[in-house]
């Protein structure tokens, strides 16, 4: 995992470039939010959607809340960059939208709009 820090209006912000196995456990999340929490003195993070395993964006699983609920604990806020358009989940569609209209985890589009929506997030 490489970690670039992104100043943005004051705001420093923790652009995860993942390096290996996806994230697929609730301990390779905590590992994540460790690191950048250490590594780059920051609670804002944005990671690309092919760092989380698929199981992550299948919900029966329970592995997006469990990942998720490591980000919160901690106190981080997390925007994933991805094309979720291929996921076919009313559910899925609907916890996205859920966690757009909240402060803390955001799914994006792209860099720009993650960089945004996380300093936006962190007044």
């Amino acid at each position: 995992m490489k970690i670039e820090i992104i100043q943005q209006q004051g705001v420093e912000i923790a652009l995860v470039h993942w390096e290996g196995s996806t994230i697929a456990d609730p301990q390779a999340a905590l590992d994540l939010v460790a690191t950048v929490g250490f590594e780059a003195g920051t609670n804002l993070i944005i990671l690309s959607k092919e760092a989380l395993s698929e199981e992550f964006f299948d919900l029966r699983t329970g592995l997006a809340g469990e990942i998720l609920q490591k980000f919160i604990n901690y106190r981080m806020k997390l925007a994933i960059i991805g094309d979720f358009t291929a996921y076919n989940s009313k559910s899925l569609r609907d916890f996205i939208y859920e966690c757009n209209g909240g402060r803390d985890m955001f799914f994006v589009a792209n860099k720009a709009e993650a960089i945004d929506r996380l300093r936006r997030a962190n007044r």
